[in-house]
């Protein structure tokens, strides 16, 4: 097993090259949020520019974007059809498929709720998307009954379960190292399994262990964040397995942080977004 440290970190970002433009940087698209869950789509679009992404667009139902777009201000917001539950309807999936051709990355889930349509939806892009996918929250529910799906992915997906979406996922109560290893190689995913001690198992075999984060990190709104500096690596080119360890060591480190000056009680995800930057500073071309 590999544990995961600022030296490890340190070797897979890499500085940033001078004559870049945006399009260096990603072009990462968040398929979030649904009316009532707005707080997961605007913390997931936010992780991932400051996670350094080019470019950013959240696309999300059209009940949702009222709000998100008044909160968003850096991110591309589409509003997509939606049913009148304010969750995506099957209209929104043409545009979907549009939008995921031009991106680098794709994160599906954070906060779409669960429905038939929300379910074809995942299960679509998952098959159709050509680039890297990361698949949080109700998009891991999305997948229980269908993990067949993950073989037709272009690349590994990269799941993000925390112990009770991986029991949904795959039966296992409290998953062991080598369950989660069995997992990852039989279904040719990463699976990023959240908790404590935040374990990251790749098709191949390899495990990984973060030892960044603290208690105060367990609040509505951490994951997302989480999920959206994730899916920002992956679009700026960062091998999937690197992407993930980095961005578990830096969300942890982001959420110590927050607690050192903040308390684990009062600290919150917007304060780790806050924070989050300054964690990147040392990878700056020169000092300004």
């Amino acid at each position: 097993m590999t544990e995961i440290d600022q030296d490890f970190v340190d070797g897979i970002l890499p500085p940033r090259d001078p004559d870049a433009n945006k399009n260096a940087f990603g072009r990462v698209l968040c398929v979030c949020g649904s009316a009532g869950y707005t707080g997961a789509a605007y913390f997931a679009a936010q992780g991932a520019v400051c996670m350094g992404s080019g470019v950013v667009t959240l696309a999300t139902p059209e009940k949702a974007w009222p709000v998100l777009a008044v909160k968003l201000s850096e991110p591309v917001v589409r509003p997509l059809p939606c049913g009148a539950d304010g969750m995506f309807s099957q209209e929104a999936l043409p545009a979907l498929l549009a939008l995921a051709e031009r991106a680098d990355a794709l994160l599906i889930g954070c906060g779409l709720g669960r429905s038939y349509a929300v379910a074809e939806i995942v299960l679509t892009l998952i098959r159709q998307a050509k680039c890297q996918i990361v698949l949080d929250a109700d998009g891991i529910n999305a997948l229980s009954a269908h993990k067949d799906i993950l073989q037709q992915a272009a690349m590994p997906v990269i799941l993000t379960p925390h112990a009770g979406e991986f029991a949904r996922l795959s039966g296992i109560e409290n998953a062991s190292p080598a369950e989660l290893t069995l997992f990852a190689r039989r279904h040719h995913c990463i699976v990023f399994y959240k908790g404590h001690r935040t374990l990251i198992a790749s098709p191949d075999g390899a495990l990984y262990r973060n030892h960044s984060g603290n208690p105060g990190m367990a609040k509505g709104g951490s994951g997302d964040v989480l999920a959206g500096m994730l899916v920002s690596l992956c679009g700026q080119g960062i091998p999937a397995v690197q992407a993930a360890c980095a961005a578990a060591w830096l969300h942890g480190r982001a959420g110590d942080l927050a607690a050192n000056a903040l308390s684990e009680y009062g600290m919150t995800p917007s304060d780790m977004l806050r924070l989050l930057p300054a964690l990147l500073k040392r990878y700056n071309t020169r000092e300004w």
